[in-house]
């Protein structure tokens, strides 16, 4: 399976757009939304493409390969709108024996880790992105395709045959770790 993980899409079609030609070119199997989805949040400007309707409708047309939990800015009414589901904290899959925590980062994040084992800790929540290996897992933070900090270009990560990968929005590569 290749999965791409996507944080803080922040209300943004114009970037989400991006990341599903991506997707698609790339032919991954499943979209990992690590949340804030249609709402931009009070702290940010308004991001470029801000249309919440239109990403609903996008990922409404698209939601059979998605799993997505809440981010900070996800509300009951944001699940109003959208066919899957985004309410959930947390989500964990395995594959090939591996075990993927995806959350947004504002309740589980490094100071505050879930209890039990996993090999790869997914999250996003400070638009700053991250890939290191340490001796309890491997940390893997998205950033934001919509309002990245710290100078950084906007960014998702893939994840295929136990290797994470951070890209770019226009596909190019950052950082490759394997597990």
């Amino acid at each position: 399976m290749k999965y791409l993980m996507v944080s803080d899409i922040h209300g943004s079609l114009t970037r989400l757009e991006q990341v599903l030609d991506f997707y698609e070119k790339a032919q991954c199997n499943m979209l990992c939304i690590l949340g804030d989805i249609l709402n931009y949040g009070p702290r940010n400007g308004l991001p470029e493409g801000l249309n919440p309707k239109g990403i609903a409708e996008c990922l409404n047309n698209f939601s059979d390969p998605i799993i997505a939990v809440r981010g900070n800015c996800d509300s009951e009414v944001d699940q109003m709108l959208l066919n899957f589901p985004i309410m959930a904290d947390y989500a964990l899959l395995v594959d090939n024996g591996k075990k993927l925590f995806l959350t947004h980062g504002h309740v589980y994040n490094e100071n505050n880790l879930p209890k039990g084992k996993h090999d790869v800790f997914f999250y996003g929540h400070t638009h700053l992105w991250k890939l290191e290996k340490e001796p309890t897992a491997l940390f893997c933070n998205t950033g934001s395709i919509t309002f990245p900090k710290g100078g950084n270009a906007p960014t998702f990560a893939t994840y295929e045959n136990e290797t994470i990968s951070i890209h770019q929005l226009d596909g190019t590569p950052l950082k490759s770790i394997r597990l």
